[in-house]
């Protein structure tokens, strides 16, 4: 394969796992090439770097598949002792591994790591035909295990549980996942050589985290979505915020305007107001709990816990089949996660355990309907499917009516939208639907209803 076939490759593959790299990027990338030494393969890699990656989050996807799409050169091991790969008894391997992780040098730990895949790695899967694995790798050579060897060696004849100490296992346990992540790479790349280079790069990298479909999401991934909430709380609040018109002004300000009057004789030419107050919007938030858009319901909560801060009043209410206000689980200063446990557990948002929008929005109208306002925008957040029931849309057009902005959110793709039991363009001719499955599609929403 060409060094034109790879770039080409690399940057579609870069693309398949969703980080955004325009033609122009790619472009930039290969002129990079030019001025580089093409032996030198972190300068390489920086160069792809600079030139394609444009968030931190990006970041560890890029590497995982700049390391198959431009692999390491296979060598044998630069031994420390003269460490026999083949031969050695795995003791003797151990006691390597432990000098590396204490002070071994990062090409130094890549290259043992392709060693020990080759000796550990290999399983083979009939004639001609062989699968490499990480654990059995890492179970041959235990490096979790070291630790208590390594303090013993290093802190001879000093005080335990101290600073000296605590410097140490920081620094094992960091050459131990970077032993791990050699070994992961190193066992990818030969099941690309054996299965493909596309076919590998499509399942090793996960999406970034602003791309990760909420209803897949896992516990993981929520909590990391966490530090995304609020900056969205906060710009969500500023969209809907209500706009003052260009030179409106505020109210008449009579003492000014009669003082001003004195430099006329008494005629007041020149009327001065007083600046229009800022408005601080007030937010409802309807929301489904259902288990089928569960981790979608845990993301829009820790969304609306955010947004307290930033409206003037926030009024969130869950449902299933029946509505319960939820607002009292988000008071300031609680913890979200026991909010989100109290919730589950004390909130009447269920009857019969089946989703059902119409009786949810009737029973809203019915106990709730003076949440909605003139100055209330009215977001729902749902994936439209009421297990074949009546939707209300009346109901949902005369709550929409009442309130001065009103949108729903739907975290299921568009092309799923009206098949089964839902009901997703019904809905949509009353309220403006947005497909939101992922953080970044939730960034685009609020920038479009700017």
């Amino acid at each position: 394969m060409s060094l034109v076939d790879r770039h080409i490759g690399f940057v579609h593959a870069l693309r398949e796992a969703g980080l955004p790299v325009s033609p122009a990027e790619g472009l930039d990338a290969a002129r990079a090439l030019r001025v580089i030494d093409l032996a030198e393969r972190e300068s390489l890699r920086e160069a792809y770097a600079a030139t394609l990656v444009k968030k931190p989050a990006y970041r560890p996807g890029f590497d995982v598949l700049f390391d198959l799409w431009f692999p390491p050169a296979i060598s044998g091991l630069r031994r420390r002792g003269e460490v026999d790969a083949d031969e050695a008894p795995v003791a003797e391997l151990r006691e390597h591994l432990a000098g590396l992780l204490t002070d071994g040098g990062e090409a130094e730990l890549r290259a043992f790591a392709r060693a020990m895949v080759e000796r550990f790695g290999r399983h083979e899967a009939g004639p001609g035909r062989q699968n490499w694995f990480s654990y059995s790798v890492l179970r041959a050579l235990s490096p979790e295990t070291l630790m208590a060897g390594i303090l013993r060696e290093v802190l001879a004849g000093q005080e335990r549980g101290g600073l000296a100490e605590k410097t140490v296992r920081q620094r094992v346990n960091a050459g131990i996942r970077r032993f791990e992540d050699a070994v992961a790479a190193d066992v990818r790349r030969r099941i690309a050589e054996d299965s493909g280079i596309e076919k590998i790069a499509r399942s090793a990298v996960r999406p970034p985290l602003d791309q990760i479909d909420f209803l897949r999401a896992t516990r993981a991934d929520l909590a990391r979505l966490r530090r995304e909430v609020h900056p969205l709380a906060r710009r969500l609040a500023a969209r809907l915020t209500i706009k003052h018109r260009k030179g409106r002004r505020g109210r008449l300000d009579f003492r000014r305007t009669v003082r001003a009057s004195l430099q006329s004789g008494g005629v007041p030419l020149d009327t001065r107001f007083r600046p229009p107050r800022p408005h601080r919007p007030e937010l409802v938030i309807l929301c489904d709990t259902s288990d089928s858009v569960s981790s979608f319901a845990h993301f829009t909560l820790l969304l609306t816990y955010a947004l307290r801060e930033q409206f003037a009043k926030v009024r969130a209410f869950g449902f299933v089949d029946t509505v319960d206000e939820i607002t009292r689980f988000f008071e300031p200063g609680a913890d979200v996660v026991d909010a989100m446990t109290r919730l589950v557990n004390e909130a009447d948002m269920v009857r019969f355990g089946r989703t059902n929008y119409g009786h949810a929005l009737e029973t809203f109208a019915e106990r709730y309907g003076d949440a909605i306002g003139p100055k209330t925008s009215l977001l729902i957040l749902g994936d439209a499917r009421s297990n074949y029931q009546p939707p209300a849309l009346e109901v949902l057009r005369s709550l929409t009516r009442g309130a001065r902005h009103a949108y729903w959110l739907n975290p299921e793709p568009r092309p799923q939208w009206d098949t089964g039991d839902s009901i997703a363009t019904e809905y949509g001719s009353v309220v403006p639907m947005y497909e939101c499955r992922n953080a970044a599609q939730l960034a685009a929403f609020v920038e479009e209803i700017a």
